[in-house]
């Protein structure tokens, strides 16, 4: 087995974590669970989005989190999720400095999230691209059900390679792959990305990995062996996309820290200080989250032998 001896963690509870909860997290919640990220050595965060308010209520209060959150004496990479170029010019509005915009390999998937096909968005990432460049904004792209589509089904490969081939050459900051609803499984992840590597040499991939149906940290396992070094993650697991049937569950955070550190590969974060954001995390949402290491503690956890009476 090939794995990277570190690996770079994105953090996307404040985004993709908390967009489908039901109960609205206060601006000043989210500062705190941001505090505690940047405690536990977290350097990369997707902290919210600008899109419509009606659409998801739970990212109203994007911009103003990100007054709060600017002025930090740590060097960071706060990202904010873009669906258009609307969104672009209001993330430049709250002069945030790095922005995702995000959009489906899958035509159905695509329309049913931005109402848009996927070459009109791809037309739509030109303009944002020029937008982002004017205003010295970073911009990375996210290309969701790369995976599969729950609409469609699988998504062929050789349109995976065709709007890559088109995100490439628009010279982005950041290409991530997003297995939105869970559909991917190991030997998939690695032979797309053993492809995608080879048609594309030189071409850095994150992953977004959901864990909908309990694969998330196996087809972790598997994009590292194909030579991927980058994911997202989120706090206890919380997440998914409002307009995906069963889209439930990021990888969660501690979970993925747990696995590599127990591997011996590096990512620059703190388990313990993790595991106490992820407290408060069950706090202010106000139920469990699926951490498992937050149940189960680390393998490396002693227990008292107990006493045997006779």
């Amino acid at each position: 087995m090939n794995f990277p001896k570190s690996v770079q963690i994105n953090e996307v509870v404040l985004r993709d974590g908390l967009q489908l909860e039901k109960k609205i997290v206060s601006v000043e919640e989210k500062k705190l669970l941001f505090d505690q990220l940047i405690k536990a050595g977290v350097s990369t965060i997707e902290f919210g989005s600008f899109v419509h308010p009606r659409l998801v209520p739970q990212m109203a209060n994007s911009g103003e989190l990100y007054s709060l959150v600017t002025n930090h004496e740590k060097e960071l990479s706060l990202i904010a999720l873009i669906p258009n170029l609307k969104g672009a010019e209001n993330a430049h509005l709250n002069d945030v400095k790095e922005v995702n915009f995000v959009f489906s390999a899958s035509d159905t998937h695509n329309l049913q999230n931005v109402h848009k096909t996927t070459a009109e968005s791809l037309k739509e990432l030109k303009e944002i691209q020029d937008f982002c460049l004017k205003k010295n904004i970073l911009l990375g792209v996210s290309i969701a059900t790369t995976f599969g589509c729950p609409f469609e089904g699988e998504v062929p490969v050789e349109r995976i390679k065709s709007v890559l081939a088109e995100v490439i050459a628009i010279q982005v900051n950041k290409i991530s792959l997003a297995d939105t609803t869970g559909m991917a499984n190991p030997k998939q992840v690695y032979d797309l990305l053993i492809g995608l590597r080879s048609d594309f040499p030189g071409q850095k991939f994150n992953l977004h990995f959901h864990n909908t149906r309990g694969m998330g940290l196996s087809n972790i396992l598997a994009a590292m062996e194909a030579g991927v070094d980058s994911f997202d993650a989120s706090l206890g697991g919380l997440g998914g996309c409002p307009f995906a049937p069963g889209a439930t569950g990021n990888v969660c955070t501690e979970d993925v820290i747990h696995m590599l550190h127990s591997m011996g590969i590096e990512t620059g974060l703190s388990l313990d200080n993790l595991l106490e954001a992820s407290k408060t995390l069950t706090k202010i949402v106000e139920h469990e989250t699926p951490s498992y290491i937050r149940s189960a503690g680390p393998y490396n956890r002693k227990y008292p032998v107990p006493t045997i009476t006779k």
